[in-house]
């Protein structure tokens, strides 16, 4: 969707413009490209010495960047980027920003040390901008790169995003990569146990007490989710931890539990 008029906002924005997988037929769509498979955005930002690359999905409604080195910032780094300029400008509501549960702890830490606070919600741009209207705030998304600046539109807008990524790497000069170490990702491992009764995985006793260990194992610097899907038999179980093998074996652990008590 973004095909033609992408670049087209960035020439006239300024930049000069490189472009790859914009020749859509109908069938191509982020057929090994875009905000889905960046491994070419990536590899042609470091061919032509780019400062950035930026991605977006099929509809243009999410945007995923990479920086000078090749290296990906995603929607949480993008948010924490984009908070701190606002909030630096006087144009963050007050000073908070709308993330979803899913965001990486990193992200939240990221916005409590700079005085930023965080609202979470469910998964889905939708509940973010609920969340957006219904109190007033200026920024929220996704980590996965759906952003939402209320004060320039009412849904996610890759290319809009994109823009606002490239105008703070200007406004700064400092290079993406060094923007985006405002925040400090936290390995985060995500198992679907599948073939479970997901209505059942709020109530069950031994499975909150799995959980409460979990969390008394990470002692403050980690978190746990478990997430029943909408649609099918599957509980997502999250795990996020300063040490990436801490955060599998939890993981794994609280999988065996939730495929042991909620098994159909």
């Amino acid at each position: 969707a973004a095909a033609g008029i992408s670049p087209d906002a960035f020439n006239a924005a300024g930049a000069k413009v490189t472009v790859i997988g914009n020749e859509p037929d109908g069938f191509n769509i982020n057929d090994g490209v875009g905000s889905t498979h960046l491994e070419p955005l990536a590899a042609a930002v470091v061919k032509h010495g780019a400062d950035l690359g930026i991605a977006h999905d099929g509809d243009a409604d999410r945007c995923l960047a990479v920086d000078g080195r090749g290296e990906m910032v995603d929607g949480d780094k993008i948010m924490a980027i984009l908070a701190l300029s606002m909030a630096a400008r006087g144009k963050l509501h007050q000073n908070t920003l709308v993330a979803t549960v899913m965001s990486n702890l990193g992200l939240k830490l990221a916005m409590a040390n700079n005085g930023i606070d965080v609202v979470e919600t469910g998964v889905g741009d939708r509940y973010v901008l609920e969340r957006l209207n219904a109190d007033g705030f200026s920024l929220g998304g996704e980590q996965s790169g759906h952003v939402i600046m209320s004060e320039h539109a009412t849904t996610g807008d890759g290319i809009l995003t994109g823009l606002h990524i490239a105008a703070e790497v200007k406004r700064t000069g400092k290079p993406l990569g060094e923007l985006a170490e405002c925040m400090t990702v936290y390995p985060q491992v995500l198992v679907n146990v599948r073939g479970v009764d997901r209505s059942r995985a709020a109530a069950d006793e031994v499975l909150k007490l799995a959980v409460a260990q979990a969390e008394l194992a990470l002692s403050g610097t980690g978190r746990v989710l478990l997430r029943p899907s909408g649609t099918e038999p599957v509980v997502r179980v999250m795990v996020e931890a300063a040490d990436v093998e801490q955060a599998q074996q939890l993981a794994d652990d609280l999988a065996a539990v939730v495929k042991q008590r909620l098994a159909i």
